[in-house]
């Protein structure tokens, strides 16, 4: 089974030979964290328009794309209250894959020309059977060339709640306005909105952080599934992983973080964590 998208943007003006081009390297991406391009087709057929005044026929292509298909849905559906729903295990799973598929358009896939979203968000990330996240959407750009893809920004691609100010106020696009988009959604994960502290005012963001602990904290204790040890080991998860969520929207974009140190953080974060727990569960005498 597959899904089909219909593009909807305009494509005048597209040649087949560079559609078919492009469609031909984005199904060459292959990672566990995002969506396969697995076939394409395209049809033209005449349709009856005004023109000056008469009615003429003209050629009107449509091009498909056919994709992995996911059964649970996108990760709108899972995310709306951090008090209710998805518990903590596979939230930060979630936060984690969502990371390592970033990561991969970013860095692993051709470091000199990384794939840049534009319009990373819950909306564009599907789950398949076992909750594990796939980004979906990527790489649309490419498929419309130079001067579709500057209609495009002109049009602003992507959800403004999931943009950067950069993109925002001037049209610029860097590998930064993805991680800014990352950093709504991680947030968006763990507390089921998108607000944050605005502009990094430091004393709301540490209010913003214990908040979300505190949360976190009492739901942990309330649904009593793991002992002291692991809610403790949790609640370091959950720091950290807020703490990343608003470097990662820090209004000034050279201050945002790169996939490579958020992934380095998540590593030693997820080792420091075991360390922790293992030593509380060995005490030395």
């Amino acid at each position: 089974m597959v899904a089909v998208k219909k593009l909807t943007w305009t494509i005048t003006g597209i040649q087949d030979k560079h559609y078919e081009n492009e469609v031909r390297h984005l199904m060459r991406l292959k990672h566990p964290n995002i969506v396969q391009l697995v076939g394409y087709c395209s049809e033209t057929e005449k349709e009856l328009v005004q023109h000056n005044g008469k009615y003429v026929y003209a050629e009107k292509s449509e091009r498909l794309l056919c994709l992995e298909y996911l059964p649970k849905g996108n990760l709108c559906n899972h995310i709306s209250d951090e008090c209710s729903g998805l518990d903590w295990g596979t939230r930060y799973k979630i936060i984690k894959d969502i990371c390592y598929g970033l990561y991969y358009l970013h860095e692993e896939w051709q470091a000199s020309t990384p794939i840049i979203h534009r319009d990373l968000k819950p909306a564009n990330i599907l789950l398949d059977n076992n909750m594990v996240p796939k980004i979906a959407d990527f790489g649309l750009s490419r498929l419309f060339g130079e001067e579709q893809t500057r209609t495009i920004t002109k049009k602003f691609l992507g959800h403004r709640g999931y943009m950067a100010p950069e993109y925002l106020n001037r049209g610029i696009i860097t590998k930064e306005l993805d991680i800014f988009s990352l950093g709504v959604v991680i947030i968006e994960i763990m507390t089921g909105h998108k607000h944050y502290p605005y502009k990094d005012e430091t004393s709301s963001s540490q209010g913003f952080i214990d908040l979300v602990l505190k949360k976190w904290r009492n739901r942990l204790q309330k649904e009593n599934t793991v002992g002291h040890r692991s809610r403790e080991t949790h609640c370091q998860q959950i720091r950290m992983c807020i703490e990343i969520g608003l470097l990662c929207v820090k209004y000034e974009r050279a201050e945002r973080p790169t996939i490579r140190q958020i992934i380095k953080k998540l590593t030693w974060g997820a080792a420091e964590c075991r360390n922790n727990e293992r030593e509380v569960r060995s005490p030395r005498t």
